[in-house]
C-alpha cells in the first residue's frame, strides 16, 4: 500500500509546517514515511510543494504523481491538476467543485480556533479524516509541538484538527491508506543526520556562511551546541569560515565548515592551506545547480569534479557521498575519523534532495562518543611536526604543550620551517602523497543491492541511492535482472575491487544528477570501467525510482 500526498501552495503559507506535522504524525502511527520538498527561491509567493509518501514497507524515493493533492491556492490546484494520479483526490482550500473536495481551511480555523493562522492544522486534520486515520495521533503531535505556547494554543489546534477530520470523513474510503505498523517512529532529515553525526563525534567548532542547502546543518548544531559543547560561528564569508577551521584543527580541536558550490569556490585557497599544513579539515558540501547562483533551491550532483580537483598543487583528500539520512549520520563520523587519522582534508558531499529528505530512522545514537584524534600524548624533545614516515602520516602534537610545533604554508622541512632545499621539497611532497595508499586501503567498498549476477547494474553515488534502489525492485518485479552498486566513498577508490564488482554486470548505467556523467568519468579515468552508459538529469529535480526504471526499459 503506497500513498503520495502533495501539499502545495505559496511560500509563507505554511506548506512546510503542514508537511512536517503530517510526517511526524504518520511516523508515530508506525507508517513508513518518505518526504521531499520542491520550492522556489522566494520568501513569499510562487508555488512550493511538499510530498509526503507513506507505505507499509520502507521507502527510499519520491513519486512523480500525487494520490492526494492538498491545494492551498487556486494556482496550486491548476498547476498540479495533471500531476494527480488516476483515481486520485484533490483537497482544495475553497468551495467544493465537481472534481475536488472543498474545505475553507482559514474560515474553519477562525471559527473553531479563533485565528486563521491555524488553517494548516485544519488541513492536516482533513488529510487524517480522508485517509481514515485516528486523529488522536495528530492531536498528540500537536500537543507536543505547541506545548511551550500554552494550553490555549494547544486546545485551539486540537479543535481545528478534529473539525478538519470531521469535514473530510464523509469522503473517507476514496483512497486506501496503509495501516499503521512497526515502522520506526523517529524521523530524521539528511541535514539533521549530518549535524547529529558531527555533534556526537566531538566536533567543537562549526563555522559557516549560510548557504542553501547546507544551512540546515549549522542551524541543527546551533540548537544542540550547549548539549555537546560546540562553538557555532556565522562567519563573515566562506574564506574566513575555512581559515577558522584550519586554526581550530591546528590547535587540536575537531572542526568543520558547511557550504554549497559558490561558497566552496571561495574556500579553495584555504583547502590548499589545509593540504600543506596537513590538517584534518572537514567540509560539508551541499550541492545545488550552477554555474554561479544557478537554481539555489534545486538539487544537483554537479560539483564532484570540482571537489576532487579543487586547490592549487597536489595533496591527498577523501570524498564521501551518503545516500540516506542513516548514511549521513554514519559517514559524517567516518569522514571525521579519516580526516584525523590521515591529517588530510575530507569532503562530505550531499545535495538539496538529500538535505531535505525526511524518513523513518532507527534510533540514531545521540550519546557523545568523540573520535580518536591521533594526537601525541607525550612528544619527544626532538619532536618534528612533519617527520617523514613510511605511511606519510607524521606524529601530531598540540601546540602550546610539551612540543614546539611549527607549521608553515610555504614548503618546509621536517621541523616545519620554510625551506628552499629542493630535495627536501621532494621528500615532503612524496610523504604527503603516500597517505593516498592508506586512504585507498581504508576506502569504503560500494554497496551492492540486488542479484549478484544481475545483467544490468545501476551505478549510484550520493543521493541517487534511494531512487536507484527502488528502480532495482521495480525492474526485478517486472521480470528484469537488475542490481545497484552505490558508492558512499567516491575518492579515492580501490580500483581493483571496484573493477571486480562492476565486472559482474553486462550493462552498466551511471545514474547522475548532472549533464556530463562526472562519476562515470572518474571511474573511466582510474581504469575501473571501460564502457558505461549514462542516465542523467540536470533540470534541478531529483530522480524517482519509477523514472529510472522506465528509462532503463526504454
Amino acid at each position: 500500500m503506497d500513498i503520495n500526498i502533495r501539499i502545495a501552495g505559496a511560500a509563507g503559507q505554511g506548506v512546510e509546517t503542514s508537511g512536517d506535522l503530517l510526517v511526524e504524525a504518520f511516523a508515530k502511527l508506525g507508517v513508513h514515511v518518505f518526504s521531499t520538498q520542491t520550492y522556489m527561491s522566494r520568501i513569499r509567493g510562487g508555488l512550493n510543494w511538499y510530498d509526503v509518501r507513506i507505505a507499509d514497507t520502507e521507502l527510499f524515493s519520491g513519486r512523480e504523481k500525487a494520490d492526494l493533492l492538498l491545494a492551498l491556492t487556486e494556482e496550486a490546484r491548476e498547476w498540479l491538476r495533471a500531476e494527480v494520479s488516476e483515481g486520485g483526490v484533490t483537497l482544495f482550500n475553497g468551495s467544493g467543485q465537481s472534481d475536488v473536495i472543498g474545505i475553507e481551511f482559514a474560515g474553519v480555523a477562525k471559527e473553531v480556533g479563533g485565528t486563521a493562522i491555524m488553517a494548516n492544522t485544519v488541513a492536516a486534520g482533513a488529510v487524517f479524516g480522508l485517509l481514515g486515520y485516528d486523529v488522536g495521533m495528530l492531536e498528540s503531535e500537536l500537543g507536543a509541538r505547541f506545548e511551550k505556547k500554552g494550553a490555549a494554543v494547544v486546545e485551539g489546534n486540537v479543535a481545528c484538527a478534529r473539525r478538519g477530520a470531521e469535514l473530510a470523513e464523509a469522503h473517507a474510503g476514496k483512497l486506501q491508506a496503509p495501516k499503521g505498523g512497526t515502522a520506526p517512529s523517529g524521523i530524521c532529515s539528511g541535514n539533521e543526520a549530518v549535524g547529529l553525526g558531527a555533534a556526537t563525534a566531538g566536533v567543537k567548532l562549526v563555522t559557516s556562511y549560510p548557504m542553501t542547502p547546507s544551512t540546515g546543518v549549522i542551524t541543527f548544531l546551533a540548537g544542540v551546541a550547549d548539549k555537546y559543547g560546540i562553538v557555532v560561528e556565522q562567519a563573515e564569508d566562506e574564506i574566513a569560515a575555512i581559515n577558522m577551521v584550519c586554526g581550530a584543527t591546528y590547535a587540536g580541536a575537531p572542526a568543520m565548515t558547511t557550504t554549497s558550490g559558490g561558497g566552496f569556490a571561495l574556500m579553495v585557497e584555504g583547502l590548499s592551506l589545509a593540504g600543506m599544513l596537513e590538517l584534518p579539515v572537514f567540509i560539508f558540501l551541499g550541492q545545488r545547480p550552477g554555474p554561479a547562483t544557478g537554481l539555489p533551491t534545486r538539487t544537483a550532483q554537479q560539483d564532484l569534479l570540482f571537489a576532487l580537483h579543487a586547490g592549487h598543487g597536489e595533496f591527498p583528500r577523501a570524498i564521501f557521498a551518503p545516500g540516506t539520512p542513516q548514511q549521513c549520520y554514519d559517514l559524517t563520523r567516518h569522514a571525521l575519523e579519516i580526516a584525523h587519522k590521515y591529517q588530510s582534508p575530507v569532503i562530505l558531499m550531499s545535495d538539496q534532495f538529500l538535505a531535505d529528505v525526511r524518513k523513518n530512522c532507527t534510533g540514531l545514537d545521540t550519546s557523545y562518543r568523540p573520535i580518536e584524534r591521533h594526537l601525541l600524548e607525550d612528544p619527544p624533545g626532538d619532536y618534528l611536526r612533519y617527520a617523514v614516515t613510511e605511511s606519510g602520516v607524521s606524529p601530531r602534537a598540540i601546540p602550546g604543550g610539551k612540543a614546539f610545533v611549527v607549521v608553515d604554508s610555504d614548503e618546509h622541512a621536517e621541523d616545519g620551517h620554510i625551506t628552499d632545499d629542493l630535495s627536501a621539497r621532494m621528500r615532503l611532497q612524496d610523504k604527503r602523497m603516500r597517505k593516498l595508499e592508506g586512504l585507498i586501503a581504508d576506502a569504503l567498498p560500494p554497496e551492492w543491492y540486488g542479484p549478484e549476477e544481475a545483467e544490468q547494474v545501476l551505478i549510484a553515488w550520493g543521493s541517487t541511492y534511494g531512487p536507484c534502489r527502488e528502480a532495482v525492485d521495480r525492474l526485478n518485479g517486472d521480470g528484469g535482472s537488475a542490481a545497484m552498486a552505490h558508492f558512499p566513498q567516491v575518492w579515492p577508490l580501490d580500483v581493483e575491487r571496484v573493477r571486480q564488482l562492476l565486472g559482474r554486470g553486462k550493462r552498466l548505467l551511471s545514474v547522475e544528477c548532472n549533464q556530463a556523467g562526472q562519476f562515470a568519468s572518474v571511474l573511466r579515468q582510474v581504469g575501473a570501467v571501460a564502457q558505461c552508459e549514462l542516465m542523467t538529469r540536470y533540470d534541478g529535480m531529483p530522480f524517482t525510482g519509477e523514472e529510472i526504471a522506465r528509462r532503463v526499459k526504454s
